[in-house]
């Protein structure tokens, strides 16, 4: 009985040296098609430097227009680091994800 529970202490000390299990922020990338690859990944680089990208793939606004002002908006913030020929390629992947999600439903 005093094993099981001294075992049972050294694999809670042992878990809580490792910490939580790492937290994903966004999609995964095998998920996608050839060519949106490498328009998510300038998404990715660029939108996370500022916020989650969860916040930008739950927008509740998810058509052209809201795309098209929102990363205009974004890259007039200071240290975005979206520059005017990265928009095309951020909408590029907003616009494919914006398609694709139209009639999923999101958990609140």
């Amino acid at each position: 009985m005093i094993a099981c529970t001294l075992a049972i202490l050294l694999i809670a000390c042992r878990a809580s040296l490792d910490g939580p299990p790492a937290q994903v922020d966004g999609l995964d990338p095998a998920i996608l098609p050839p060519d949106v690859g490498a328009p998510y990944a300038l998404f990715s680089d660029r939108c996370s430097k500022c916020h989650s990208l969860a916040r930008a793939l739950n927008a509740s606004g998810n058509t052209k227009e809201y795309w098209d002002d929102c990363v205009e908006r974004m890259r007039r913030q200071p240290g975005s680091g979206i520059s005017v020929e990265d928009t095309t390629v951020v909408l590029r992947f907003l616009y494919y994800y914006a398609a694709t999600q139209a009639n999923v439903q999101r958990p609140e």
